[in-house]
């Protein structure tokens, strides 16, 4: 794999980009996703170095990383995200296009009035015409709703859904930050008209379990239900790696204007729990985000970890957590839990 590509139209992918990568059914789907994805939510804007962004999504697309995930908002400028793929796909990927599976969503507000925002028919099918200009293509692979709508009826919002599979401008559909028990109804209301719930995308890490929580759970749901998952935020904005260990660098998100993460969040308490969490990796011969990464994978509801990056370097790192990575043993999992509950 080369770790500097050259100009746009000439890159020539790697032959053996399927070597490594684990692969795993999205449910009880046929989707098969990578272990590892990637996501466009930072760093790949309007305001971003557009040729780091394409260094990064070609790295991706060399080690495996098929998986490709996007938002109508993500960007900054809301939108650009999915233009700055464009780009890359016309100008390197376009005949890789059916290797790709790429993934959108709608849900959080993107445009002014009462059209540009939650989960109406209106909004969705709408904001998915645009994604789709946008990335310059006909159709994505995954189309989910972003949040739930408390005004919107759940069946107009799955009844959009189904409607883009039906159209041909989604292969797959799901929800992303629904509880357990909206999760359950947004499957029923799916499966009576025919098409499935596939997968969810839930914020979950070490220091965020709430997909564990509840009777039945979230991960309970999915697991009865044959609904994958792909998570985002598996390394909690980075605190689940080296980064705080020793004070907030000046280069970090916390340090920067980031609404996620900034210096109140890297509290004294969790980088106690991080500091002990990270021996554990240190003992294994992996970091900390490699720890935090597959310790997300070992829960059997979990098909793939979303993470992002800021260079092709990291893309690289948390691939290697496929490569390398071991099964936590029970002595280890209990550790790592009584390190959590602390």
């Amino acid at each position: 794999m080369a770790s500097s590509y050259p100009a746009p139209g000439f890159y020539a992918p790697a032959d053996d980009r399927y070597d490594s990568m684990e692969y795993a059914c999205c449910g009880k789907s046929g989707l098969k996703l990578p272990k590892v994805s990637l996501g466009l939510w930072n760093n790949f804007g309007s305001v971003n170095v557009h040729e780091n962004a394409r260094q990064m999504l070609l790295t991706a697309f060399d080690l495996g990383v098929v998986h490709i995930d996007l938002a109508n908002n993500y960007g900054p400028l809301p939108g650009s995200a999915e233009e700055t793929f464009g780009r890359v796909l016309d100008s390197d990927l376009r005949a890789h296009r059916d290797e790709l599976c790429l993934s959108t969503k709608a849900g959080y507000n993107m445009w002014k009035g009462p059209y540009g925002d939650f989960g109406s028919r209106k909004y969705l099918i709408s904001s998915l015409d645009q994604s789709l200009k946008r990335m310059k293509v006909d159709y994505v692979d995954i189309f989910y709703h972003h949040r739930p709508d408390p005004e919107t009826p759940l069946e107009e919002t799955m009844g959009a859904l189904a409607d883009i599979v039906r159209q041909g401008k989604a292969l797959y559909v799901g929800v992303s930050n629904y509880n357990a028990e909206q999760t359950a109804k947004a499957a029923d209301i799916l499966k009576s008209m025919g098409v499935p719930l596939t997968i969810h995308q839930p914020r979950y890490n070490m220091l965020d379990r709430w997909v564990e929580d509840g009777e039945p759970s979230l991960c309970d749901v999915l697991l009865a239900r044959g609904i994958g998952a792909a998570v985002f935020s598996p390394l909690a904005q980075g605190l689940l790696t080296d980064r705080y260990l020793n004070g907030i660098p000046a280069d970090s998100r916390a340090a920067s204007p980031c609404v996620f993460l900034n210096e109140s969040g890297v509290k004294p308490e969790i980088i106690a729990k991080v500091r002990k969490l990270n021996k554990i990796a240190n003992d294994r011969g992996e970091t900390m985000a490699q720890l935090a990464l597959a310790w997300v994978l070992e829960n059997p509801a979990i098909t793939s970890v979303i993470t992002g990056a800021s260079r092709p370097e990291q893309i690289i790192q948390n691939v290697k957590t496929i490569e390398k990575h071991v099964p936590l043993s029970d002595e280890e999992k209990k550790a790592i839990r009584a390190i959590l509950a602390e």
